[in-house]
């Protein structure tokens, strides 16, 4: 029988090395995230203000939700913040067309065998490759001043929970983070309330480090009101 792509990949995932060969690689690895890190921080650290908008990337152009992005982002550009995504197709195509030509469109890429490439809707200059999941991961939170998250897989969960942890854990200042479509993450609040509150595994303030919205108008409003509160200029 012919192996699958799937049984090769583990395969060579299982791959037996002995220990000298694990620590001659993970050595030289330092040096690559070191590499990530630096070149994410230079081509990052004059982009202004800017909201990070998550999503599937298997959301087409006739998806509601694909459409609602579009829309989130070219609001966004219209309060003055520029627009970073994962820089791929689906949701994050969808922030990037959005903000294209009205203000910053950023593509944080991270390299997939199979699945991922840049959408043609990233700025030239602002398209970032990354090898390694958790550097982009930083570059996200460190560069946005608020988060949009459109229905996702567990990629966009990852990225939601690194932020919700963050902020619950006072290592990062709060920003607005936006959930949009009740439909879609209702089933996720109510968990939250009837097993993670009840248990005590959360505090009923958690709830409140994110908002719940329908429509582009809402999402956008609710951060330009985060911002507003506190009298902080976001122009570029």
């Amino acid at each position: 029988m012919t192996e699958n792509r799937d049984d090769k990949r583990l395969k060579e995932s299982f791959r037996q090395k002995t220990w000298d060969e694990t620590i001659t690689k993970d050595s030289w690895m330092v040096f690559r995230i070191m590499s990530e890190f630096v070149d994410g921080y230079e081509k990052m650290a004059s982009i202004g203000p800017c909201v990070s908008i998550f999503g599937s990337a298997r959301l087409k152009e006739d998806n509601m939700y694909y459409k609602m992005a579009v829309d989130i982002a070219r609001k966004i550009t219209e309060i003055g913040f520029g627009v970073i995504s994962g820089g791929g197709p689906g949701i994050m195509e969808a922030a990037n067309k959005g903000a294209h030509g009205k203000g910053k469109s950023i593509g944080l890429n991270i390299d997939l065998p199979f699945e991922q490439h840049f959408n043609q809707y990233v700025d030239k200059g602002y398209a970032i490759n990354f090898d390694y999941f958790f550097v982009r991961k930083v570059m996200f939170v460190k560069y946005s001043q608020g988060f949009v998250v459109m229905p996702g897989g567990f990629g966009t969960l990852d990225e939601l929970s690194e932020a919700l942890t963050l902020i619950q854990t006072n290592k990062i200042g709060r920003f607005p983070i936006v959930l949009v479509g009740s439909e879609f993450w209702n089933g996720l609040l109510d968990w939250f309330t009837t097993t993670l509150l009840k248990e005590g595994l959360i505090a009923e303030r958690d709830l409140s480090l994110f908002r719940i919205v329908d429509n582009a108008d809402d999402a956008v409003a609710h951060i330009k009101a985060f911002y507003d509160k506190y009298s902080v200029s976001v122009n570029f």
